[in-house]
């Protein structure tokens, strides 16, 4: 049996980087994208262009209708409808214009979108629970979150990612 990934695949240069990781370590992956209204979606649809992209190498048995790992990637988009009416923040349809500079400008904070890293944790988290069960398996949970971002994005910081992940062990 082929070790399993849950991974938050946005499309951006962190998620995907990890996703081509996790699959050159032998991992056979779940990648869930999330569309929760951000105005910024062309991530999204570099998301699929990369899994169509790596699952084009992959070996589908025509008697069983099922590919052949390890090239193979599941990848679901989840949409979060809704959602973009009840955030503030200037990356979801309805807010603000998204304003110009570096990340590190007091202006981007604006760009913050509340909890966004925890709300995609908690769903990445769900499903590998479900993984995990359904094929009797460890199931390793993957976010590719720029470290770099936590001066703006509070839930890029390692501190709020390892307690989200002790939350997680002790709800489970």
């Amino acid at each position: 049996m082929n070790k399993q990934a849950v991974l938050s695949l946005s499309g951006g240069m962190d998620s995907s980087t990890l996703l081509l990781h996790l699959l050159a370590n032998g991992y056979e992956v779940t990648a869930l994208s999330f569309d929760y209204g951000q105005k910024h979606n062309v991530e999204l649809e570099r998301a699929k262009e990369l899994v169509r992209y790596i699952n084009g190498f992959c070996i589908v048995d025509e008697e069983s209708k099922t590919a052949e790992y390890p090239y193979y990637v599941k990848h679901q988009v989840i949409k979060l409808d809704g959602l973009q009416q009840l955030l503030n923040s200037a990356l979801v349809t309805g807010g603000e214009e998204v304003p110009e500079g570096h990340y590190a400008e007091e202006n981007m904070k604006a760009t913050v979108v509340p909890n966004r890293n925890k709300i995609f944790s908690s769903i990445i988290q769900a499903v590998a629970l479900s993984i995990a069960e359904q094929k009797n398996t460890e199931c390793a949970i993957a976010m590719g979150i720029h470290a770099g971002d936590f001066s703006v994005y509070p839930d890029c910081r390692q501190e709020f990612r390892d307690i989200d992940f002790e939350a997680f062990k002790m709800g489970n």
